[in-house]
């Protein structure tokens, strides 16, 4: 049978499909769905250093092939969660990934200290990407601040360090190349688009804080384009995020240079999502011939379309 398992640097995962942060609770609440031991990874909900209230209701609204959100990282703070929900995540079976959010990078070192001294915890993820908050997300749309954080929280801890970045800047490549050169072992690529739902009738936005990030089948080719761009840049292990619903949306962002992916907004309306994707995924390895998830990543080529207008610009056309 093919091998699932994928190595992102200092980050090992039995297989590469994981359930995004923010989608799927602290897992209690999918315990009827999913077996949690088969995922490739878990990634609880957003937590913070102190407790936070979250964006004024409506939080979310739905829209054409997509979900408009405003949650705001609406948690009870990192204590809390050590408190009440680490040690059961770390009981399940299968790598948890914290996700983690500072206003700035003293508050990320902090954090990361914290749960550094937690055993079998998998890696950190830094949310330095949400656009429904302000703060330490504007560390995600400069280079240099992005670098400072990812390096001060690898030197702070010894866990595998993830850079979740946001698609919302001129050239998430930049970004990410900054990440990668600072230490991180992967990037998650990418958060929401921002995006505004109105009422027209009333003149006001639905969203109770306006602006919100939009997930869903919607951003999928945004995403893909954004992973397929980025791995020709770095060498960081890729973590494809958007718009998956289906074993073939997992096998784009493999082939467009992903090592792993994440379930997010599916998860809402099929919770049993992620495991079917890893029984189909070996059942198409094995139809592919491949003896390894591995030898699919990256192998997009240009159409011929594509390398006849290279050859054209380069003026070596026929």
């Amino acid at each position: 049978m093919p091998r699932l398992d994928v190595q992102l640097n200092r980050l090992h995962l039995q297989n590469p499909i994981l359930v995004a942060s923010g989608t799927f609770g602290y897992a209690r609440e999918m315990v009827a769905y999913a077996d949690f031991s088969r995922l490739g990874g878990i990634i609880p909900k957003t937590v913070t250093p102190l407790p936070r209230p979250g964006n004024p209701p409506p939080r979310t609204v739905e829209t054409t092939s997509g979900l408009l959100n405003s949650i705001g990282l609406d948690n009870d703070g990192l204590d809390a969660f050590i408190a009440k929900h680490l040690q059961g995540l770390l009981g399940l079976g299968t790598a948890i990934i914290a996700n983690i959010a500072g206003k700035n990078t003293a508050e990320f070192v902090e954090m990361a200290r914290k749960l550094n001294s937690f055993s079998g915890l998998a890696a950190l993820e830094l949310n330095i990407s949400c656009p429904n908050v302000s703060g330490g997300v504007d560390y995600g749309t400069n280079p240099k601040m992005a670098a400072e954080v990812v390096a001060a929280v690898r030197n702070a801890c010894d866990l595998p360090v993830i850079a979740k970045l946001t698609p919302n800047v001129t050239s998430v490549v930049e970004i990410a190349q900054a990440a990668s050169e600072a230490g991180a072992d992967a990037l998650s690529l990418v958060n929401t688009f921002q995006g505004l739902a109105v009422n027209w009738r009333k003149r006001q936005p639905v969203l109770g804080n306006g602006i919100g990030g939009l997930s869903g089948p919607a951003i999928k080719p945004l995403a893909l384009r954004i992973v397929w761009q980025v791995a020709q840049a770095v060498k960081t292990p890729i973590i494809g995020i958007g718009g998956i619903q289906s074993i073939d949306d997992v096998m784009e962002f493999l082939v467009c240079g992903a090592s792993a992916v994440q379930i997010g907004t599916a998860n809402f309306y099929n919770p049993t999502l992620a495991t079917k994707l890893i029984d189909e995924l070996d059942t198409m390895l094995e139809q592919e011939g491949c003896e390894s998830v591995t030898d699919l990543i990256g192998t997009l080529q240009p159409s011929t379309v594509a390398k006849m207008a290279a050859a054209a610009r380069c003026g070596t056309s026929h």
